[in-house]
């Protein structure tokens, strides 16, 4: 479910921004935070992705952070980010970069095959790109944009 918020700590809209803001809220006030979420059986909520991150491989939802928390399970693996590129057949493909721990020899390849056992075969990345430090902005996200255009 595409999550939805309100109360009183909410903002009040994007400053200088009046169109973001009419974007961001629907006709009742409740604000459009682009996560996507999930209850539980107890009603607790927990956030899946971002809506905006969501890989559509042949038709099939593939959630980025579920690639990348397989991928934290290999001993090598520091960083790890996972987008959509452009298919012509699929629509979009599984691409992940990763960065190693010092001393680390892990290929590509091998951390593509350690994903395929773990994940079903729509969502196992086609390409593993080992880097040496993912992009990333001043307070330490990773920029999954700047590896979207390579």
């Amino acid at each position: 479910m595409s999550l939805r918020i309100r109360g009183e700590g909410i903002m009040a809209g994007y400053w200088g921004r009046p169109e973001d803001t009419e974007a961001a809220f629907d006709e009742d006030g409740w604000f459009r935070t682009g996560d996507i979420a999930r209850r539980d059986e107890a009603g607790y909520v927990m956030i899946v992705d971002r809506l905006k991150d969501v890989i559509i491989r042949g038709g099939m939802n593939v959630y980025p952070r579920e690639v990348e928390e397989v991928l934290y399970e290999h001993p090598d693996v520091v960083e790890a980010a996972v987008v959509g590129v452009s298919d012509e057949r699929l629509g979009e493909e599984i691409a992940a970069f990763v960065s190693l721990a010092p001393g680390s020899a892990a290929t590509g390849e091998q951390l593509q095959a350690f994903a395929a056992e773990r994940l079903a075969r729509y969502k196992q990345p086609r390409e593993v790109t080992v880097l040496d430090g993912l992009p990333k902005n001043a307070t330490g996200k990773i920029l999954r944009r700047e590896l979207r255009q390579g």
